[in-house]
């Protein structure tokens, strides 16, 4: 153990004492003695060289100092009874990801390919939670996340990135809506509804600003939140939609949607896996990091 580093025991009875203001409750809650709850915090304190703790009126108030390492202590103590959860789980073979994906790539690119994954690594469980728009950077430790899968990835100290899938992105809309010459060339866009995403509200101006389509509103039409109601509202024929090709394969390829001209619009984002450097040694994350890039690859190839 590291020199500076306090005995496990002494940070869970800081703990307890910090989460319950009270060294009674936490000697119940780790079946202990009031007086062995007090001497280990006495002897943090004194490694520390630190007051954690004063009295007020009987009851335990923090200090500045405690005050701040109370939430990195607890959540140091939580990460490793997970692991020892884990190992116990596991028995060493195996293990567990903790895994932030954006939803409409989670559920259309990555969720039917899983399976082979999981056919390779049968003791190993993949959790996927849903990747939300954040104000700040992912804080893959706080939060108990091994990686995550987003577009837009910014680099950022001490966080590796793969890109996967760049976000080519190309106008789709249902077959009715060719009937008749009803699309003979761009500038038909205009007799159109134009189907917007709230996450990218700029798409269609810069496709027409890319394009040299001039007298098409780029900014007008209805504005969907999420890329599967954009494309199951192209599907019904609301209108004319931007959306990554290979988020709708399914629907080009069974004919429920069709390309009405091949002109696509590559601004440079692309989804991107990302997890903290000090991760890549971890062996699920390694695992899981290169079959995702071997699918890339393959992906890649078959369409190259």
């Amino acid at each position: 153990m590291h020199r500076h580093t306090p005995p496990t025991h002494w940070l869970r009875a800081f703990e307890a004492c910090a989460r319950h203001l009270s060294v009674s409750r936490a000697a119940e809650e780790l079946s202990l003695t009031q007086s062995a709850v007090s001497r280990q915090l006495a002897a943090l304190e004194g490694q520390l060289g630190l007051r954690l703790f004063q009295r007020v009126r009987q009851r335990l108030v923090l200090t500045a100092a405690a005050a701040s390492y109370a939430p990195e202590v607890r959540a140091a103590l939580a990460r490793i009874d997970s692991a020892t959860q884990e190992v116990l789980a596991h028995r060493g073979a195996g293990g567990t990801l903790n895994l932030v994906v954006s939803p409409t790539f989670g559920a259309r690119w990555l969720m039917p390919r899983m399976p082979r994954f999981q056919a390779r690594h049968r003791l190993v469980v993949v959790n996927i939670r849903n990747h939300t728009t954040l104000p700040r950077p992912l804080d893959f430790a706080g939060e108990g996340v091994h990686a995550a899968i987003y577009m837009g990835a910014v680099p950022r100290a001490g966080v590796t990135l793969h890109p996967l899938v760049r976000d080519v992105r190309v106008p789709i809309c249902a077959p009715a809506l060719l009937a008749g010459g009803g699309l003979p060339a761009p500038a038909a866009l205009v007799r159109h509804t134009l189907l917007q995403q709230t996450t990218r509200p700029r798409a269609w101006l810069h496709w027409l600003q890319a394009h040299g389509v001039t007298g098409v509103d780029g900014l007008r039409g209805p504005q969907y939140q999420h890329h599967a109601m954009v494309a199951e509202a192209a599907a019904a024929g609301l209108g004319v939609a931007l959306m990554p090709r290979f988020l709708v394969e399914p629907e080009l390829a069974a004919g429920r949607l069709v390309v009405p001209f091949d002109l696509p619009l590559d601004d440079g984002e692309a989804y991107s896996l990302a997890y903290p450097q000090e991760a890549a040694g971890h062996p699920v994350l390694r695992a899981f990091r290169d079959w995702l890039l071997a699918e890339v690859a393959e992906v890649a190839e078959a369409s190259g």
